[in-house]
Parts: C-alpha cells; sequence; structure tokens
C-alpha cells in the first residue's frame, strides 16, 4: 500500500483532465480522416458519425448533444433506434468520459497528402488556423483570390493586383491595378512631349507654364481684328512677311466703318423730320380741345345728360357685379355638394387609420411581453436540465460509505491504458451520509508506479463536497478495497488501510480532487486474468469500497 503522491500522476490522465482541454470542440458535420478506424462505440447511434457533445441513454447508448435533442422533438415517445427502447429524459446523461476520448482521437489535416500533420480531434480547428497549406482570402480588401496560406506573403509582395507599389516618378503609393493610369493621368511628375512642334519632354505639372514660353506654340495674330484669319508660331515672322496684306485689312477696315457713320447721319435726319411732325401734331390737339371745354361750359343741359347717362352706366356696371358674384356663389354651392360623399370617406378612412394604429401600439406591447416570455422559458429549460443532471446524479450515489463499482470492457480499458491513451478510470462518486464526505475510486488497470504492466493500482479519492466546511478534517476513517469474486465463494481480494492524518491526501480538498492513496500493487495481473479465478467475467469486474463510519458523527 502506498500514496499516489509518491508516485506521480500520469502525464496523459493530466493532459485529459485539464482545463483546456474541457473547453475543446470540433465542427460536427466535417468529414474526418481518423488515424485509426472509428470504433463503433465512437459513433452516434443516430446519425453515424462521430460523437459531438455524447449523450447517454439508460439502454446504453450513445448520441450526439443534437440528435437526443432531435428524436426528443420529433417523437411524443422518443425511442432508441438501436434497441428500440424508450428513451427516459431522467436517464439520459452527458458523457464526459466518452467526450474526452473522442477529443483525443487522433486525425490526418484535411489538406493530406500536402500537410502530414497529425492533430487530435479536440485540436483540429486550432490547426486549421496555422496550417501552411489551408486556403484563406487575401487581406487586401478588393481582392478575392484564395490562396494557400504559405504563399499568402508572395502574393501580397508580388502577385496581388492590389497590392500598393511606389511609383516610379512621384514616389506615391499607389494600388498596383490603378499604377499604370495614374501615371498617364494623375501623376504630377510624369514626363510627356509638349503638345507643339518643340519636341520638348516636359513634366505634366510645369506644361500650362511651358505654354506659356513655347517657341512652336500658335497664337492669334495681333491683326485677327482687322480680318487676318491666320494662327502662326513664329509670330514676328509672320508679321514682317504680312505687313502688306495687314495695311489692305485696315484700309478696307475704315471705308466700312466710313460708310456706317454716313448711314447713321441720314438716319438722324429723318428721325428730326418725325419728332417735328409729332408736335405739330400735339399742338393742333390742346387747341381742339381748349375750344370743347368752352362749348361744354355753355350748354349745362349737355352736362346733366351726361350725368345721367353716367349713372345709368354705374347701376348697370353694379348689377352686372351682382350676377357674377351669384353665379360664383352658385358653383361654390354646387363643389361643396358634389364634396360630401368623399368628405364622409375621408373620415371614415382617418377613423380606421387611428384604430389600426392602436392594434399597432397594442402588438408591440405584445411583442416586448412574448420576447420576455421566451427568455423565461429559456431560463426554466436550463434550470430543468441542470435539475434533471442533478436527479440522476443522485439516483446512482451511495449515501452509506459503500461503493459497489462495475467496470464493464475490461480488456479494451486495459488495452487503452497499454497504449497510454486513458491510463486511469474514475469511479461515480459516493458519500458517507447525505452531508458527508464525498469520495471516489480511481484504477490504473495496467498499473501504476511499482505496479505498472503487471499489477491493477486501485486508489482511494477524497473530492471537494458541499458539506466541508461542517465537517472534521483531516479525514481519519478506515478504509477497505476489495476487488469481489463473482464465482459465489466470496474469494475477495481485500486491502485494508486507515487514512495517515499527515498526508495531504486527506486534508480538506482544495481544488476537485485531493491526490489519490491506496495500492499500487492491489492484484496482479496473473491472477486476476487467471483462467481458474472468477474475478473477471463477461469481461467485467466489481471494485468494493467501504468507508469504516465507526466514531462518524453524521451532522
Amino acid at each position: 500500500m502506498a500514496s499516489e503522491e509518491l508516485t506521480g500522476l500520469s502525464n496523459s490522465f493530466i493532459r485529459q483532465n485539464s482545463t483546456s482541454g474541457i473547453s475543446l470542440d470540433f465542427e460536427p458535420d466535417a468529414d474526418y480522416h481518423f488515424v485509426e478506424t472509428l470504433e463503433e462505440r465512437y459513433k452516434c447511434a443516430y446519425c453515424h458519425l462521430v460523437l459531438h457533445n455524447p449523450h447517454q441513454t439508460g439502454c446504453g447508448h450513445r448520441f450526439c448533444q443534437h440528435c437526443i435533442i432531435s428524436l426528443r422533438e420529433l417523437n411524443t415517445v422518443p425511442t432508441c433506434p438501436v434497441d428500440k427502447e424508450t428513451i427516459k429524459v431522467q436517464e439520459v446523461f452527458k458523457d464526459n468520459c466518452c467526450k474526452r476520448e473522442v477529443l483525443n482521437l487522433q486525425v490526418f489535416c484535411k489538406n493530406f497528402p500536402e500537410c502530414n500533420s497529425k492533430i487530435t480531434l479536440g485540436r483540429y480547428q486550432d490547426h486549421l488556423q496555422q496550417c501552411l497549406f489551408e486556403s484563406v482570402l487575401c487581406i487586401n480588401g478588393e481582392c478575392r483570390d484564395q490562396i494557400l496560406r504559405k504563399d499568402l506573403k508572395d502574393h501580397l509582395s508580388l502577385h496581388c493586383k492590389f497590392r500598393e507599389e511606389i511609383c516610379q516618378y512621384c514616389n506615391q503609393y499607389v494600388v498596383s491595378i490603378n499604377l499604370k493610369n495614374h501615371e498617364k493621368n494623375e501623376c504630377p511628375d510624369f514626363p510627356v512631349p509638349c503638345l507643339h512642334k518643340c519636341s520638348q519632354i516636359i513634366l505634366k505639372k510645369e506644361m500650362d507654364k511651358h505654354l506659356s514660353v513655347c517657341p512652336e506654340a500658335e497664337v492669334d495674330c495681333p491683326y485677327k481684328q482687322y480680318g487676318c484669319p491666320i494662327k502662326r508660331g513664329k509670330l514676328a515672322e509672320h508679321e514682317n512677311a504680312a505687313l502688306r496684306e495687314h495695311m489692305l485689312q485696315i484700309l478696307d477696315k475704315n471705308s466700312k466703318l466710313e460708310e456706317q457713320i454716313s448711314d447713321l447721319y441720314k438716319s438722324l435726319e429723318f428721325k428730326e423730320i418725325k419728332i417735328q411732325q409729332l408736335a405739330d401734331t400735339v399742338k393742333k390737339c390742346e387747341k381742339d380741345f381748349r375750344q370743347f371745354a368752352q362749348l361744354l361750359g355753355k350748354n349745362s343741359n349737355l352736362m346733366v345728360n351726361t350725368q345721367t347717362l353716367a349713372s345709368h352706366i354705374d347701376k348697370s356696371a353694379w348689377l352686372e357685379t351682382q350676377v357674377r358674384q351669384l353665379i360664383q356663389m352658385s358653383n361654390q354651392q354646387q363643389s361643396k355638394f358634389d364634396l360630401m360623399p368623399l368628405l364622409e370617406t375621408i373620415e371614415n378612412i382617418k377613423q380606421k387609420i387611428a384604430f389600426m394604429e392602436t392594434y399597432d401600439q397594442r402588438l408591440v406591447v405584445l411583442e416586448g411581453q412574448f420576447t420576455e416570455h421566451d427568455v423565461h422559458i429559456s431560463i426554466h429549460k436550463a434550470q430543468l436540465n441542470k435539475n434533471e443532471e442533478r436527479f440522476k446524479l443522485l439516483e446512482g450515489t451511495c449515501y452509506n460509505g459503500k461503493l459497489i463499482w462495475k467496470i464493464m470492457d475490461y480488456k479494451m480499458k486495459k488495452k487503452e491504458a497499454m497504449e497510454g491513451r486513458i491510463v486511469s478510470i474514475f469511479s461515480q462518486p459516493f458519500y458517507t451520509s447525505r452531508c458527508g464526505y464525498r469520495l471516489c475510486a480511481r484504477a490504473y488497470l495496467n498499473g501504476d508506479g511499482s505496479g505498472k504492466g503487471t499489477h491493477i493500482s486501485l486508489y482511494f479519492v477524497v473530492m471537494r463536497g458541499e458539506f466541508d466546511s461542517l465537517l472534521p478534517w483531516p479525514f481519519k476513517q478506515k478504509v477497505t478495497l476489495m476487488l469481489l469474486d463473482q464465482s459465489g465463494k466470496k474469494n475477495h481480494i481485500v486491502e485494508v488501510f486507515r487514512a495517515d492524518p499527515n498526508s495531504s491526501s486527506f486534508k480538506r480538498p482544495d481544488g476537485e480532487m485531493n491526490i489519490a492513496s491506496g495500492c499500487p500493487r492491489f492484484v496482479a495481473h496473473a491472477v486476476l486474468e487467471n483462467a481458474k479465478n472468477t474475478y473477471v467475467k463477461d469481461d467485467t469486474l466489481f471494485m468494493k469500497v467501504v468507508v469504516d463510519l465507526t466514531d462518524l458523527e453524521e451532522l
């Protein structure tokens, strides 16, 4: 009998139960190429793919988490597709042990054979984030090229059409695909030939300045206003050669101006005569008006008749105005009568709109209440799942200080231990009482420490419990470890030890569990597997752990 504290923990077990291991995951629907043939016990009984978040039913079959949920949603009374047994909700539990085994299965990278890496399934996605043969999208925003990660650096620096390059003329950074257009149309330092025949090469930004002094630039002749239509690059030579033509053009222009002046004088004389005639006509009209006024003053009767006529004219105008107003009022009244049905229809529509707006407000309130109820239902579902797991655990838990541990598939589990995949296994927890110590057993089927390769090692483990603050520490009780004989003759193999109060294995746990203590050479493989003995039957063996409850006061 010895303490595991002296022999040390297996590196393999630490890896499988580390915090990082718990957080591992993989994409459930991907096509994985496993290094070894995938065993049936790692396949979902429903979808037949590798188990993702495995759950085990009461009939012993394993399903992916989303598959077991689908079975419950598709059928009022869900049944196991393998043995047609009814799946009871309270018997379904999350199989974390199987999950750890699945996450540690070895798979090839999907880019095999270019990438010959072998990765655990739980680290598969992490590997793809670093795999040099994984196809990735170019990080330049407008580029949509897919490139192997190992070629991305060369693509960005040499081949990507949207990489930035330095313009050789202005030293500005320009996207490669736009570089030629930049040089041709936008680069201020791009050299271009002069637009004229001087054959000089000038920077684009200096072109306007050069054109103002270019000796070959064509400009208008100074005598253009006199009719010279010619443009010349060498202006001085043109002026000297065309002096006679320019003088003739000036003379012709002056002759035309003199003719225009003569025509203006004639027009002015005609207008002066017309003005004099109009003045004579005005004087004659003034004379006739004075004569008419004198005659009007002499004849008063004519004045009265004129006033009466004016009065009748005014009355006629008033009557005409009244008739127009009556016609306008009649038209307005008629229009009003025609619009009444339309006004009633509009009023009804307004009432309906107001009614619908009220319904919209009520709908918003109902949507808010529905969202709130949905949140409450989600919380209740989570709590219900938590309670179901707790009830399942409580149903299978012993509270009398005794544990009967049934270990099935002995040969397979021993092989896994020999290969270093799963070197140890844990029993379910048990208690000394309802509010007592929380305990479990741990077995190394291929041995541990001095028993490695020749014996089964069996250890006793003190776990962290809910009532540790009320219990006496360190743990001091006597512990009996047993391998049960299945022949009925009770030839059990028994080891007994009393907890050492000075050992850290029996102090109050700081973590999830203390370092285990027990027997590294509990039973030899030769004894266990001897055909004359019946410790293993139907590939199953039974371990028993008994804690002496004498002098242990219950809370």
